[in-house]
């Protein structure tokens, strides 16, 4: 009777001569993960009306930040969005009548947004297609421990390497 063999290490498994091909491996993989993932879900948020995923995490963190408004500057830093694609988004959820902005008049060009009646409420109405998008395309892939760790590993390239408690 024949024993299995010892599971290799993660190293052994990839037969990589430098270790340090692992982090180009962390890279790619994350990067085609993602273009594997976002159309079928993309198309899911877009049959609720949201164009790009991305208006999904703005409206919620402009919703989190209550009646005094999200400012700008703080949502590029909290999504990881450059300013000028921030801008663009911001611009058509406007177009789309799902927010609004206002012009602080400090000498910094500050912008602070707020939610339309149109768009309150409106990532919560989503919520379950977005969840089910997610859960189809993810799900069968891994178990929940195994979703776990790699959250925990995902966190660690953020800053500070803190979940930021966002999702």
């Amino acid at each position: 009777m024949s024993h299995p063999s010892p599971p290799r290490s993660p190293a052994e498994f990839f037969d990589d001569d430098d270790p340090r091909i692992a982090y180009n491996r962390v890279w790619f993989n994350i990067m085609r993960a993602h273009r594997r993932l976002l159309p079928s879900i993309a198309k899911a948020l877009k049959a609720e009306g949201l164009a790009d995923p991305i208006w999904f995490e703005i409206l919620m963190e402009v919703e989190r930040a209550g009646p005094q408004g999200q400012l700008m500057g703080q949502l590029e830093e909290i999504l990881f969005v450059p300013q000028y694609a921030l801008s663009r988004h911001i611009s058509r959820l406007e177009k789309e009548g799902f927010l609004r902005r206002e012009h602080i008049a400090d000498g910094r060009r500050k912008q602070v947004l707020f939610l339309t009646e149109t768009g309150t409420g409106l990532h919560q109405r989503i919520w379950p297609t977005y969840m089910a998008a997610i859960q189809a395309d993810v799900a069968g892939c891994m178990s929940t421990d195994e979703a776990y760790l790699l959250s925990r590993l995902m966190i660690k390239l953020l800053p500070g390497g803190q979940d930021p408690g966002r999702s």
